[in-house]
């Protein structure tokens, strides 16, 4: 009986230990023609997985965009882009124009509403950054 009881302890332990892992991803710092790429941090309204590739995917589609990372724990996302061809304005329009609150933008309230329903968020959710 104690052999069952640690096996399944073992398993347990290892499948919360597996589950901590993420993924990460290392973001180049440097454009093609060698120049650095600047970061900006915000806070992005979300709430799922769902939430993480729409918030991205608008983020990315910010041309000089090299990559964006949006936190569903932290309600931040993380932006990698070149400053010559991109700034944050334009990236929280872009967001906001996916239905999504930012910082300094307020989604757009037709956008909003055609978000499933786990990915439509309350205004008094929390941002961090």
């Amino acid at each position: 009986m104690k052999k069952i009881i640690l096996s399944v302890f073992v398993i347990a332990s290892l499948a919360v230990i597996g589950c901590k892992n993420e993924t990460k991803t290392e973001v180049n710092t440097t454009t093609e023609q060698g120049k650095e790429l600047s970061m900006a941090n915000f806070g992005v309204r979300g709430n799922c997985g769902m939430c993480k590739t729409t918030i991205e995917k608008a983020a990315k589609s910010v041309d000089g965009v090299a990559d964006a990372n949006w936190d569903v724990k932290k309600k931040s996302i993380a932006i990698s882009y070149d400053e010559a061809k991109a700034n944050e304005k334009d990236m929280h329009k872009a967001i906001a124009a996916a239905g999504y609150d930012t910082e300094q933008a307020t989604g757009d309230k037709a956008a909003y509403k055609e978000l499933p329903k786990c990915c439509q968020f309350t205004s008094d959710m929390e941002m961090n950054q």
